[in-house]
């Protein structure tokens, strides 16, 4: 519940701090207006954490940076264009070096074939906020006079704690279609409803999301799985159809049940996973930030199953090989939307090694088998050790607690190898020098024979004495004629 006194007693707070009440000092005396909009604004209001200060003012950006020029230890005009200028000032009652931002008042209009807009400046403050996203991020706190300017509802929407748009959600959507991502985000962000107008514009306005770009929907995807709750924006695409426009693997998990054939529900299985691996991540590192990959990959890891499954006489179901099937679907869209290499690897190597460990729970594994599990997920094990947990979503509790006894074990024995073995180093005794010197033979692909043989060793028979290496590889290049 918005305890709105505590949020205006939070606001006047903001508004009387070093740094701004510099700022609002320095464009009052230059004549200008200055607030704090937007974010800033919002989370004060609800007792979130504000991290950026972002202003509007009057000024254009030749004045804004003058201004600013002699409070600040440093300045930046990237965004001149934009009217936006970007300064550094130090807190002087802590020390601290904060960022601001400050932009002209805005009057844009787009020309609804791309997102740019053409950039007009406005003349108000009240113009400025009608423009932006969502209402409540359409309020603003004038400084130095600490006056809360809402004209489109912000604080109502806060209470109620809903999301809708300042204009009509057709206009602001087919201005600028990201918003409909945007609107997803923070519905997952701010734990709040969608109003039902700006839902339907979302659905009848889907396609016009094909103007925005691969590398603007991935940050949106991104800052979505980052939420507390991303579960709740998925949906919200899903249900839209706005999910099928850049990510169709993920709507394609509802898949039809007839009343011959019964298998879980794997779209409702793959929410409460990447629920479940974002509870274990919390809890084993709770002061790391948000697992981009892992999260990526409890969403995805069950992708392979639409094009895998099979109806079985009797009623059965089977998804041979999803694991290999999701691996190569994820690794095609993580590219298409344009992440970097190191998280496609992640995801798409999480996806495929997932089934391995239930191997494990059917019967205990050799030494051996442990080692080839630790090699083979590499950097990838505490987040593969997550998403194998978070994977069992079963209701069976002697089930799910023969499952998790079985994880546990498998912890146990990966660590008791390392302390014994340096399981994480995973490397043979001799590298490629030594053996070429040991077998007398010139660097090319039976150096590389010869590594595979010992490194399999390693694998079966844990660490082994360099002199023991050598005597095996030499039985074995004899053997090799």
């Amino acid at each position: 519940m918005l305890n709105m006194a505590d949020g205006v007693a939070r606001l006047g707070a903001l508004a009387e701090s070093p740094i701004v009440a510099s700022l609002g000092a320095a464009f009052a005396g230059a004549g200008h207006e200055l607030a704090i909009v937007g974010g800033p604004v919002r989370d004060a209001l609800l007792g979130r954490t504000t991290n950026d200060l972002d202003f509007t003012t009057d000024a254009r950006a030749d004045e804004i940076l003058r201004i600013l020029t002699p409070i600040s230890t440093a300045q930046w005009d990237v965004g001149r264009e934009f009217g936006t200028i970007g300064a550094r000032i130090r807190d002087a009652r802590t020390g601290t070096i904060e960022t601001v931002e400050i932009t002209t008042y805005r009057a844009d209009s787009y020309d609804g074939v791309t997102r740019k807009p053409t950039v007009e400046f406005g003349d108000t403050l009240e113009g400025d906020l009608a423009r932006r996203d969502f209402t409540v991020n359409a309020m603003a706190l004038r400084v130095p006079g600490q006056t809360l300017v809402d004209p489109t509802g912000g604080v109502e929407d806060l209470v109620a704690r809903r999301l809708r748009t300042p204009a009509d959600p057709r206009i602001s959507f087919g201005d600028d279609p990201l918003r409909m991502l945007r609107a997803a985000r923070f519905s997952a962000q701010l734990g709040f409803e969608v109003d039902p107008t700006t839902v339907e514009a979302m659905a009848a306005l889907r396609e016009t999301l094909s103007i925005v770009s691969p590398e603007r929907i991935q940050g949106e995807l991104v800052r979505l799985l980052q939420s507390d709750d991303p579960v709740r924006g998925i949906r919200l695409l899903v249900d839209t159809g706005l999910m099928d426009l850049f990510l169709p693997e993920v709507p394609a998990l509802r898949l039809e049940v007839d009343e011959h054939h019964h298998h879980k529900d794997v779209y409702e299985h793959s929410l409460t996973v990447l629920r479940q691996a974002i509870d274990l991540e919390r809890r084993r590192f709770p002061d790391a930030a948000p697992d981009v990959p892992l999260r990526l990959a409890a969403l995805l890891h069950d992708i392979g199953k639409p094009a895998t499954r099979r109806l079985e006489p009797g009623g059965g179901v089977t998804f041979h090989h999803h694991d290999v099937k999701g691996a190569r679907l994820a690794r095609k869209r993580l590219q298409a939307l344009k992440f970097d290499s190191a998280t496609t690897e992640s995801v798409t190597q999480l996806i495929e090694l997932h089934l391995r460990f239930f191997g494990y729970a059917e019967g205990a594994w050799t030494d051996s088998a442990v080692r080839r599990y630790v090699r083979d997920a590499g950097a990838e094990l505490a987040r593969l050790h997550i998403l194998t947990r978070a994977d069992v979503t079963t209701r069976n509790k002697r089930k799910a607690a023969r499952l998790a006894g079985a994880y546990d074990d498998i912890e146990r024995r990966i660590d008791e190898l390392a302390v014994a073995e340096e399981l994480g180093a995973m490397r043979p005794a001799l590298d490629g020098n030594r053996i070429q010197q040991v077998l007398g033979i010139r660097p090319g692909p039976e150096v590389g024979r010869a590594y595979r043989f010992l490194l399999d060793l390693r694998l079966d028979e844990g660490l082994l004495e360099e002199d023991v290496a050598e005597a095996r590889l030499r039985a074995w290049w004899a053997e090799q004629g």
